[in-house]
């Protein structure tokens, strides 16, 4: 195998893939990256059997051919090396030649023939979305995913796709974020529960315009973004029915600046402690007082002008879960609809997002 290949592009499709390689793992190739080259392209690949992220860059390719290179030592060589091109050669025994001006290294590698096979999709149902408005749909709702391993169903953004409309949710029983996109018809129905840790990727190769592919089949998806291919295995299990966790009547409504309720819900948070972890929101006319006290840290407070009429009601909630939906919109207000100590709270924008939010139980 050899090639030539500019400097930037490899250096990119290397930190596209690295997410996806193993970082401890029993078998050595995981931990190397897969480089292909073939025809007037280079082919980076990075897999841990659970997630695979595959990058291609154009090359200048003299010879076709496949070698495995440890990625986390291939990565600074190559963000060091000193041209704008670099030239790697790798002979049979899979030891790899890297030249950059009057720089030169050798590394060994491992077979190709070693390193996993990327997923079959044959049969898989495909949809078309816009890559920015997906992005932004995972964004905000892959926050709310579950950390707790007993309830892996509630680990995963589920992504449920119609001829007119795409919606993402993710609960962890205490929270729930979803966004609902009305899309131009022409699509298959698909239904695609994606674990937090693949959404979380999908987010940083959404960047940019253009369309993407989304496919599923069986226990496996995929996303196709031209130059750069995701492939994962699905959460497994049934997601709950989220329609009956969004309230059907909805309490007093709040309107509040985004940017102001997110400075109040940071600073007075940080007098909480591991033992109190809640903020009060006091709401009267014209006004929201955040509120914490923590025996062992001390006591902060902030007033925050609102739009509300309605009688005076105090609320306690996880700072936490407040400031991650605002982190992720973009309407300057915000609106939150409260009925009382035992009904969740529900917070809206001028955006196409939802979020439900159980009140915390102080004893």
């Amino acid at each position: 195998m050899k090639f030539t290949v500019t400097r930037t592009d490899f250096l990119q499709a290397l930190q596209t893939v690295l997410p996806a390689i193993a970082s401890r793992s029993a078998l050595p190739v995981l931990s190397n990256g897969l480089l292909e080259s073939h025809g007037q392209t280079l082919t980076l690949t990075g897999s841990d059997m659970k997630l695979t992220i595959r990058a291609s860059v154009p090359a200048v390719v003299a010879e076709e051919g496949a070698t495995t290179l440890d990625a986390k030592r291939l990565l600074p060589i190559v963000r060091e090396m000193p041209g704008a091109e670099i030239e790697i050669t790798s002979d049979e025994r899979h030891s790899a030649t890297l030249v950059s001006d009057a720089v030169r290294f050798r590394l060994n590698g491992i077979s190709a023939e070693d390193f996993p096979v990327a997923p079959k999709l044959e049969g898989a149902v495909s949809c078309t979305l816009d890559r920015r408005a997906l992005r932004g749909m995972l964004q905000r709702t892959v926050y709310a995913t579950s950390k707790d391993l007993s309830r892996e169903v509630l680990s995963g953004v589920l992504i449920e796709i119609s001829e007119s409309r795409v919606t993402a949710v993710a609960t962890d029983g205490r929270r729930l974020a979803m966004v609902e996109q009305e899309v131009e018809g022409g699509r298959h129905e698909a239904s695609v529960l994606v674990p937090a840790r693949t959404a979380s990727e999908m987010i940083n190769i959404l960047e940019g315009d253009g369309n993407v592919v989304l496919m599923a089949v069986g226990k496996q998806m995929a996303v196709d973004c031209g130059n750069v291919m995701l492939f994962s295995s699905q959460v497994e299990g049934k997601f709950p029915n989220y329609r009956q966790v969004v309230p059907k009547r909805t309490g007093t409504r709040v309107t509040l600046s985004r940017e102001g309720f997110l400075n109040a819900l940071r600073r007075v948070s940080l007098v909480t402690s591991e033992t109190s972890n809640s903020v009060q929101l006091r709401f009267s006319e014209g006004q929201m007082e955040v509120f914490c006290e923590s025996a062992d840290v001390g006591e902060a407070r902030e007033v925050v002008p609102v739009k509300y009429s309605g009688p005076a009601i105090s609320i306690p909630f996880n700072p936490d879960f407040l400031m991650d939906p605002l982190k992720t919109l973009v309407s300057d207000e915000v609106y939150f609809e409260i009925s009382d100590v035992d009904t969740p709270g529900v917070l809206k924008a001028d955006e196409a997002f939802l979020y439900v939010i159980m009140p915390l139980r102080v004893v």
